[in-house]
C-alpha cells in the first residue's frame, strides 16, 4: 500500500486498529495509577513506622524487585502466549497482588497491638507491592512494543507516547488517591491511613479482573515490528550483514551495560554495610576493590562473546544495549523524583506566607514550632498531583514533537534540561530550585516511552525479547532511590537531586548518539544511515 495511505492507526494492508490501541492504552493509565500510589506511599511509612528516607525507599525496592524478577518469564511467556494471553495474565497477577493487601492491614493491626514486629508489618506490605509489580511487568513488557506496531511504523514513537500520556493522567490521579487513604485523619487528629490503605488497592484488583474479561473478548491481532536488521533471516542472511557490526562499540556497550548492573549492586552491598556501621575506611576499600576486580572481570568475559556475535542477536545492535542503560538510569532518576517529591516540597520550600492558608488550601499548610508556614505531608502529595500535570503536558505535547522531528533529538534535548534543572534544584536557590522540580516532570515525560521505541527500533520478532530486557532496566528504580535517599539523609533533600542530574546525562548521551549506534536516520524516516547515502 502507498504510504501516504497509511496512518497513524492504519496498516499497510489497510486494517485499522485504533480500538485496540485504546482497549490497550487502558492498561497503561491503570499502571499509572499504581506507581502513583506507590510514590507517597514512602512519607506514610516514614511517619507511621519511623523510618528514615533510605529506609522507606525499600517501598520503591520491592515495586522495583518485581519488575527485575518478572521482566525474562514475562518476556518468555510473551513470545509464546501472544499479546492478548499476555496481558491477561499479568491483569490476574496484579489483581492477586492487590486483593493482599487485605490480610496485610490485619497484619498491621496485629503489630498495632504488639502482637508481632512492625518490620513483619512493613514486609508483609512490600510483598503486596512486589506481587503487583509482577504483575504489571506483563503488562509493560506487552503493551509498550505493541503499542508501536499498530499503525504506520514511521509513527511508532509517536503512538507509544500517545499511549503514556494516558499513563500521565493516571499519574495525576494515583498521588491523589493515594493522599485520601494513605494520609487520613479521624476526628482527633490521628493517622488512620494504616486502616484504610488496603481499599485503594482492592479497588484496582476488582477493575483488573474486570479488564481481563474485557480483554477476553476482544480481537487483538498479533503484529511483529519489522525486521529492518535481518534477525529473523536464515543464517546466511545473517552472514550477509555480520561485516556491519562495529564489534568494538557492541564490546563497549556491553561492557557499560556489565558495569551498571555491577554498580546497582554495589549500592545495595554498600547500603548493608553501611547498616553493619562499619568504618568508612573499610567500606570504602571493600567495594573500590571489588568493583575493580569486577569490572576488569566483565571486560574480560566479554572479550569471546563479542567475538561470536552476530547480526543474528539482538545484542549486536548498540542501539538496544544502550537503551537498557538509559532505561536503567531513567527510571533510577523518575523514582527518585518521584518518591521525594514530598520530602522536598515538606522540607525544601522557602517559607510560606501564612495568607495563603485560605479556603480549600488550608489543609495543605501547617505551621512548625518555630512559627514558620510549609507544606504539610497531605498537601505536598497534592500538589504531586499537579507535577504530574506538567508530566502529563510534557507527553502530550512530546507526542506532536517526535511526530515532526526525530525522536533521539528531542530525547536528548530533554535528557540536557533535566540536567540543568536537577542541577539548579541541587544548588538550592529558593523559588527557581522548586520551580525547577516541576520542570524535570515535564522534561522526563517522553523518556521512558521513546527509549523503549528506539530501543526495539527494527529488531522485528525479537522485539518481545528485547523489551523484556529493557522492562528488566526499571531495577534501576529499585536501588538508586536508596542512594538518592542515602544523599538526603546525611546532607538534604536538596542535595540528593545529585543522583538524578547525573542519570539524566547518560539519556542525553544516548539520544543524541542513537543514530550511530542504530546507523538509521530517525525512527519517523525509516531509512538507515546507508541508505539515506545511497
Amino acid at each position: 500500500m502507498n504510504s501516504n495511505k497509511r496512518g497513524l492507526f492504519v496498516r499497510e494492508d489497510g486494517s485499522n486498529l485504533v480500538f485496540t490501541f485504546i482497549l490497550v492504552s487502558s492498561l497503561f493509565f491503570m499502571w499509572a495509577v499504581c506507581n502513583g500510589m506507590i510514590d507517597v506511599m514512602d512519607k506514610h511509612f516514614q511517619e507511621v513506622l519511623h523510618l528514615s528516607k533510605s529506609q522507606s525507599a525499600w517501598v520503591q525496592f520491592a515495586h522495583y524487585l518485581g519488575y527485575f524478577l518478572m521482566s525474562m518469564p514475562a518476556g518468555v511467556l510473551a513470545t509464546k502466549l501472544g499479546y492478548k494471553r499476555g496481558i491477561i495474565a499479568g491483569l490476574l497477577i496484579v489483581a492477586v497482588g492487590g486483593f493482599w493487601f487485605i490480610p496485610a492491614t490485619h497484619i498491621n493491626a496485629m503489630a498495632q497491638e504488639g502482637r508481632i514486629s512492625m518490620a513483619t508489618a512493613f514486609i508483609g506490605y512490600l510483598a503486596g507491592v512486589c506481587v503487583i509489580a509482577s504483575g504489571l511487568t506483563f503488562l509493560e513488557t506487552i503493551a509498550n512494543p505493541y503499542t508501536t506496531v499498530l499503525g504506520d511504523k514511521r509513527y511508532a514513537a509517536t503512538r507509544i507516547n500517545l499511549a503514556q500520556s494516558c499513563n500521565g493522567a493516571g499519574w495525576i490521579l494515583g498521588p491523589i488517591i493515594g493522599s485520601l487513604f494513605f494520609y487520613s485523619k479521624d476526628a482527633a487528629g490521628n493517622n488512620t491511613g494504616s486502616e484504610t490503605l488496603y481499599i485503594p488497592y482492592v479497588t484496582v484488583a476488582i477493575i483488573v479482573v474486570l479488564l481481563a474479561v474485557v480483554f477476553a473478548f476482544a480481537k487483538m491481532p498479533d503484529i511483529q515490528t519489522e525486521d529492518e536488521f535481518h534477525l529473523d533471516e536464515s543464517n546466511g542472511g545473517a552472514e550477509a550483514v555480520a561485516g556491519e557490526i562495529n564489534r568494538p562499540l557492541v564490546y563497549g556497550m556491553l561492557w557499560l551495560n556489565s558495569v551498571t548492573l555491577m554498580g546497582a549492586c554495589g549500592v545495595i552491598v554498600w547500603l548493608i554495610l553501611q547498616s553493619l556501621q562499619l568504618g568508612a575506611d573499610t567500606v570504602n576499600w571493600i567495594l573500590g576493590a571489588g568493583g575493580a576486580v569486577l569490572a576488569i572481570a566483565a571486560g574480560v568475559a566479554l572479550i569471546p562473546f563479542t567475538r561470536k556475535v552476530t547480526s543474528h542477536s539482538v545484542w549486536a545492535h548498540p542501539h538496544f544495549t544502550g537503551s537498557i542503560m538509559a532505561q536503567f538510569l531513567y527510571v533510577a532518576a523518575q523514582a527518585g523524583i518521584f518518591s521525594f517529591f514530598i520530602n522536598y516540597m515538606t522540607a525544601e520550600v522557602p517559607p510560606i506566607p501564612h495568607s495563603w492558608a485560605a479556603g480549600i488550601f488550608q489543609g495543605w499548610f501547617e505551621t512548625s514550632k518555630a512559627g514558620i508556614m510549609g507544606l504539610s505531608d497531605r498537601g505536598a502529595s497534592q500538589l504531586a498531583s499537579v507535577a504530574f500535570v506538567f508530566f502529563l503536558a510534557g507527553r502530550v505535547s512530546g507526542s506532536a514533537l517526535v511526530k515532526k522531528f526525530p525522536a533521539h533529538k528531542v530525547l536528548g534535548l530533554y535528557g540536557l534540561l533535566n540536567v540543568l534543572a536537577t542541577l539548579i534544584v541541587f544548588l538550592k536557590l529558593g523559588w527557581l530550585s522548586v520551580a525547577c522540580v516541576f520542570l524535570s516532570y515535564f522534561f522526563m515525560s517522553i523518556m521512558f516511552p521513546t527509549i523503549f521505541a528506539l530501543g526495539i527500533h527494527g529488531l522485528g520478532a525479537r522485539a518481545k525479547r528485547a523489551s523484556a530486557y529493557i522492562v528488566m532496566a526499571i531495577m534501576g528504580g529499585a536501588v538508586l532511590p536508596k542512594l538518592m535517599g542515602y544523599v538526603a539523609d546525611k546532607t538534604d533533600m536538596s542535595r540528593g537531586f545529585i543522583v538524578p542530574m547525573v542519570c539524566f546525562a547518560y539519556v542525553a548521551f544516548y539520544g543524541f548518539n542513537w543514530s550511530k549506534f542504530s546507523r538509521s536516520q530517525s525512527l519517523t524516516s525509516g531509512k538507515s544511515t546507508q541508505e539515506a547515502r545511497a
